[in-house]
Order: structure tokens, then C-alpha cells, then sequence
């Protein structure tokens, strides 16, 4: 089965923290179990919750705007063009200290699901 999805066709989901994620593919749009795909956008001055996820690993690719990530403690500035790799089980929080909207890929595998997602700010 060929799923296409379009960023304006989804329903966003808007945390209290300010992320607005817009799932392409996953278990929540029924399109694969195997990963997921989001768009995310952070606006400026957000970050989402420290957390980390027990089976999955996530990757993150920078569409536009700059993007601070800490993964274990460590902190990387990110760019358009430039992705992370984040393992199971480490933790990790990203931040827009920058003036615009930024824009990201999230890919999680096997797909995201809440229970595998631990935060660690609550």
C-alpha cells in the first residue's frame, strides 16, 4: 500500500512546550509500524521536553532555522542541511534560540508511539 501524505492535509498536534508536529507517516496516520516520519516546528524561544526513548532511535534533519540540540549533556548547534542521530536511551532536548520558526524532520524507528517517549521534565 502507497501512502501520501501532505504536510497541509495533517491535523497538527501543539504540545503546551510550543512544538507543533505534524506526523507524515507512523502508527497515529496508519502508514507504517516499521517508522515514522514528522515535521516539526519549533517558534522561536522553545525547546521541546528533555526526554529519551527506550527502543527508538530518532533522527533529526534541520530544514531551516538553527536549532540547539543536547544530546548526554553535549551541545550542538545545528543548520539547514545538517541531521543527528540520537540512539535509544539518550537523552536529549532541542531548543530554538534563534529569530525564526525552525523547521525540522523527525524520524523515529521503529515508529513513535507516547510510551516511547520518557520525560524527564515533568
Amino acid at each position: 500500500m502507497t501512502t501520501i501524505q501532505h504536510k497541509d492535509d495533517c491535523t497538527p498536534l501543539t504540545s503546551e512546550h510550543g512544538e507543533i508536529v505534524y506526523e507524515l507517516a507512523g502508527t497515529a496516520v496508519g502508514s507504517s509500524q516499521q517508522h515514522s516520519l514528522a515535521h516539526i516546528e519549533l517558534p522561536p524561544g522553545k525547546a521541546s521536553l528533555k526526554h529519551y526513548h527506550p527502543i527508538a532511535e530518532e533522527s533529526y534533519y534541520i530544514l531551516n532555522g538553527t536549532a540547539r540540540l543536547v544530546i548526554d549533556g553535549e551541545t550542538f548547534t545545528m543548520t539547514p542541511g545538517q541531521a543527528a542521530v540520537i540512539t535509544p536511551e539518550q537523552v536529549h532536548q532541542i531548543f530554538n534560540d534563534g529569530p525564526d520558526v525552525l523547521h525540522f524532520l523527525a524520524v523515529c524507528a521503529p515508529a513513535w508511539t507516547p510510551d516511547n517517549s520518557v520525560y524527564l521534565d515533568e
